[in-house]
C-alpha cells in the first residue's frame, strides 16, 4: 500500500517520539508500503521553525534524506483539488495533504481525526 504521512506523524517518526503509536510505526516500517511525505509537510516544519514554534536538528534534511521516504511534490492539479474540499479543516497543510492523497490515490497516516472526515482513505495512528 501507498501512505502520505501527516506531518505530526513524520516529525513523530524522525524523532522516534513515543506519541508515534504502534500501528503506524509497523505501517512505516514495512518494507512492502510505499511512504510518501509532502512537499507542504516540509514547508510547515520550516515555517514552524523559522517563528519560533518547532525545534529541528540542523542535519534535518539529511537525516530526512536518510529515510526510504518518496518526497511528493506540490503540483498544480493538487492545488486545484483543494477547492473542491469541504471546509472541515481550517489549516491549509492538512487540506493540502487531503488533496494530494485524494488526487494520487494515497492513504494518510494521521492522528487528526478531522483529516479523517474528509472522503480521503485515512489510518489513524
Amino acid at each position: 500500500m501507498s501512505f502520505l504521512l501527516d506531518t505530526h506523524v513524520l516529525l513523530w517518526w524522525l524523532a522516534d517520539d513515543p506519541a508515534l503509536g504502534d500501528r503506524a510505526r509497523d505501517v512505516i516500517s514495512t518494507p512492502e508500503n510505499r511512504i510518501l511525505f509532502s512537499a507542504a509537510s516540509i514547508w510547515e516544519i520550516r515555517i514552524k521553525q523559522g517563528i519560533g514554534k518547532l525545534d529541528v536538528p540542523e542535519d534535518f534534511v539529511s537525516v530526512l534524506a536518510d529515510q526510504a521516504f518518496e518526497p511528493l511534490a506540490v503540483t498544480v492539479a493538487h492545488a486545484h483539488a483543494v477547492h473542491g474540499l469541504p471546509l472541515l479543516h481550517r489549516d491549509p497543510f492538512d487540506r493540502m495533504l487531503v488533496a494530494q492523497a485524494r488526487s494520487e490515490h494515497l492513504t494518510i497516516l494521521t492522528c487528526d481525526r478531522i483529516i479523517s472526515r474528509y472522503d480521503v482513505r485515512t489510518l489513524l495512528a
